[in-house]
């Protein structure tokens, strides 16, 4: 994996949020016309305007297709919200859980390792291999009852064994299965009766866009992530129809910059760039705070084929 630099590489992520934030914005897009009307540049000035109307008409669009697709954001208010994020001693799921815990928030970490020091971010541990649907269920009633009715479920948790298909053993396919899809099912199952009886909540799957592309040494881990994918789209449509006050959330990240994926190389840092823990974390938050329900790939390009490949790796 490459070092970490202080200065973010250029990649296409980078290069849309440039554009996002300046002349794909509307205000810019106004400011940019209100100078040219002030400088008497009248034939500039329409195309200005014309410019202007576009990129107002794109983020009205764009509002209203979120307002379709996922309906009216839930209010949240974090001093009664409970959350459950499962792999959440370590990674993405810790980072999450350490910015929750340290805003106050109620947060139970579900991990079948331990957990340094939970109470010096404020959150609460419970030991837990999501693969068998019974502790799950026993994890789950305690919760409820220590902590409080759960209102948000992150299903972060995955493991990667990095073999080719013909040296997966049938325990290795087994292992993979179970936590990285039977897992987010059973927490499913688990969870959401009580997230739906708060009456309103918000449920996340991080799945993984090698889950859309496959790569080579990680034939199980893409296809749990494709199923998690597949199970969180049906989930989502059923919820629209009987409980639309849960919103659902699907984040499907390139290659992580965590232990996880140590030896994984990426066939293009531009188009497919390491994509950092804080930056994953912050979409995480932000649409739980806001109480949206979304669909979000990062990077926002994928390469057309997988060329992703694993270095000597042992897990």
């Amino acid at each position: 994996m490459a070092a970490h630099s202080s200065i973010a590489p250029l990649s296409v992520d980078l290069l849309v949020k440039v554009l996002k934030g300046t002349i794909f914005h509307p205000f810019a897009a106004a400011m940019i016309l209100l100078c040219l009307l002030a400088l008497a540049m009248l034939w500039s000035a329409l195309l200005a305007f014309a410019w202007a109307t576009f990129v107002s008409l794109l983020c009205v669009a764009s509002a209203v297709n979120q307002r379709i697709a996922h309906g009216i954001p839930r209010q949240v208010n974090l001093d009664e919200e409970v959350i459950v994020i499962t792999g959440g001693a370590s990674g993405l799921g810790l980072l999450v859980a350490k910015i929750y815990g340290m805003r106050g928030v109620t947060v139970a970490v579900l991990d079948i390792n331990d957990m340094q020091d939970p109470e010096n971010y404020g959150v609460s541990f419970y030991k837990c291999d999501i693969s068998d649907y019974e502790q799950v269920k026993a994890i789950a009633r305690k919760i409820e009852e220590e902590l409080g009715t759960p209102t948000v479920l992150i299903n972060n948790a995955a493991i990667v064994v990095g073999k080719l298909l013909l040296d997966l053993s049938v325990d290795d396919i087994q292992r993979t299965i179970s936590t990285n899809l039977l897992g987010p099912f059973y927490c499913l199952k688990a969870f959401l009766p009580a997230i739906i009886r708060s009456g309103s909540g918000t449920i996340m799957n991080i799945s993984s866009v090698i889950g859309h592309l496959g790569a080579a040494h990680l034939s199980d881990y893409a296809a749990a992530k494709a199923g998690l994918s597949a199970m969180h789209r049906s989930v989502s449509a059923e919820l629209r129809e009987s409980h639309p006050e849960i919103k659902t959330v699907l984040i499907t990240p390139g290659q992580l910059g965590t232990a996880l994926f140590h030896g994984v190389q990426t066939p293009s840092n531009f188009v497919a760039p390491i994509v950092e823990l804080p930056e994953v974390a912050m979409e995480v938050v932000d649409a739980i705070d806001r109480g949206n329900g979304a669909m979000m790939g990062m990077p926002l390009r994928r390469p057309g084929n997988a060329d992703f490949h694993r270095e000597k790796c042992h897990y």
